[in-house]
């Protein structure tokens, strides 16, 4: 959001491979040019400038990242300008919470302005004087923070390009005495940095983004701990606690590629008694309730395939009978001469069958075993992926013999235009780059891949086997 007549820039998200970025209007898919004479709207680089800003600019705009790799990656963003009004210094809608309730309140998006000089803060529309206040460059500080510093700061600064001066201003919430209560989720993301990642706080199923700055805002981190188990923790600040939210529903949504999970919790006051509780047993009692939920969402996200498994043994919950399949997974794999291929027809004749056949009680289709060559391939190879239920790709650079390339063509046509069946990546050799993969594949919800370790001979109970018993359909009954 940006007031009318100032000055505004926008900021495509940072990619480390991108090559170049495109502007474009989202309603009417227009480019938006590099910087011309005369030009009032123009992009650079990952930049979108106003200079200034017009009522007529409130819509939707697009960045589209290009890669080296001729992939492409859009961002959508909406920009709202709000008119001047006599008297309003500035529109509830543009505020940013304070970082800190020890007196310094930083210029928000001054950093997006080269050489940008401030020349007034104001404090509830009034100019700020007094001997308390030190202003630095991009900053104020309030020496001895009190309750009636409690208000609403804005930084007024000028920014010149090309010999144009232009005005900016940005508004800060400050709070004195910091968040009246702090809610804090945290969630096991799996192993290894995950591609998509997400834990954040709901108020009544609205996310806190779309919230009021000046109550609710969110802070989140990532850390690793033992054997590259990564976490993400978010923390919902709340600066001021009032009657309706004693009645809202707070739901932490945790989100990874392979699952979500979702914890609710609600505030209450707990019953008067003579000599009257403080307040501060209502937090210690909400953060107590908050902690324990967060330890059981964690403890299931650790969990979650021995879970389902366990559950899936002992209450079978439905049976693949009457489905119209014949085989459990349809097998495909490449087929060459050299050690790779070697190693991998050996795991794949050999060690599947043994794990997921004889032990597990799965049925396999294996060409070479259960389509022989010779016969009609291109039908055969096409029925027996339909009476497939799930699609076991393993993944490899050397998916180069006609046959086996239209194995591959023909089970992702099946799982992603026809919707018929799932599919399983095995990662049976290390592999540092995807880019090999065909592109349909990086159109999957999900890349569940399950990684062998080729140097260790990984009894029916490894993580290896019970991931792959979790991605394959319930135990035939």
């Amino acid at each position: 959001d940006a007031m009318e007549g100032e000055a505004l820039v926008i900021k495509c998200p940072r990619w480390s491979s991108s090559v170049k970025v495109t502007w474009y209007h989202t309603d009417t898919n227009e480019i938006i040019p590099a910087e011309e004479e005369g030009s009032r709207i123009f992009s650079f680089k990952r930049f979108l400038w106003f200079l200034p800003t017009s009522r007529e600019d409130s819509g939707n705009y697009t960045c589209v990242t290009h890669f080296s790799n001729n992939r492409t990656k859009p961002f959508n963003m909406s920009v709202q300008v709000h008119p001047y009004k006599q008297g309003v210094c500035f529109p509830s809608q543009i505020r940013y919470p304070n970082d800190t309730g020890r007196g310094k309140i930083v210029c928000p998006t001054i950093d997006n302005y080269n050489n940008a000089t401030i020349i007034q803060w104001y404090k509830d529309c009034k100019p700020l004087h007094g001997e308390r206040y030190f202003k630095g460059e991009k900053y104020i500080f309030i020496n001895n923070p009190r309750k009636e510093d409690d208000g609403y700061y804005t930084c007024q600064f000028i920014y010149t390009h090309k010999g144009n001066v232009f005005n900016v201003s940005a508004t800060r919430i400050f709070i004195s005495k910091g968040a009246a209560l702090s809610l804090k989720c945290q969630a096991r993301l799996g192993i290894k940095k995950q591609p998509m990642a997400v834990v954040t706080w709901d108020v009544d199923n609205i996310p806190v983004k779309y919230l009021d700055f000046s109550r609710f805002h969110e802070k989140t981190h990532f850390f690793e701990r033992h054997e590259q188990v990564y976490y993400r923790e978010t923390t919902l600040h709340i600066t001021e606690i009032k009657k309706e939210d004693l009645q809202a529903n707070f739901t932490c949504v945790a989100v990874n590629e392979m699952h979500n999970t979702r914890a609710t919790v609600t505030l209450q006051l707990n019953a008067p008694c003579e000599a009257g509780l403080p307040s501060i047993f209502l937090i210690i009692g909400s953060l107590v309730l908050l902690v324990a939920i967060a330890v059981l969402v964690i403890l299931y996200q650790s969990f979650r395939v021995d879970i389902v498994l366990l559950y899936r043994e002992i209450f079978q919950p439905y049976s693949v009978k009457d489905d119209g399949k014949i085989y459990d997974a349809y097998v495909i794999y490449p087929r060459n001469h050299n050690n790779e291929a070697n190693f991998v027809e050996y795991f794949v004749y050999q060690i599947m069958p043994d794990i997921l056949e004889n032990k597990c009680g799965y049925k396999l289709c294996i060409y070479g075993r259960d389509i022989y060559p010779g016969e009609a391939v291109v039908d055969d190879i096409h029925s027996f992926i339909d009476k497939s239920r799930r699609l076991i790709i393993i993944l490899s650079q050397n998916y180069i013999s006609d046959r086996a390339i239209y194995e591959l063509e023909s089970g992702l046509h099946k799982a992603l235009v026809e919707r018929k069946t799932k599919i399983i990546l095995i990662e049976y050799m290390p592999i540092s780059d995807y880019n090999f993969l065909p592109e349909s594949l990086s159109l999957l919800p999900s890349k569940r891949v399950v990684k062998w370790n080729k140097d260790k001979s990984l009894p029916v109970n490894s993580r290896f086997w019970k991931n792959l018993r979790y991605l394959m359909p319930a135990k035939p009954t």
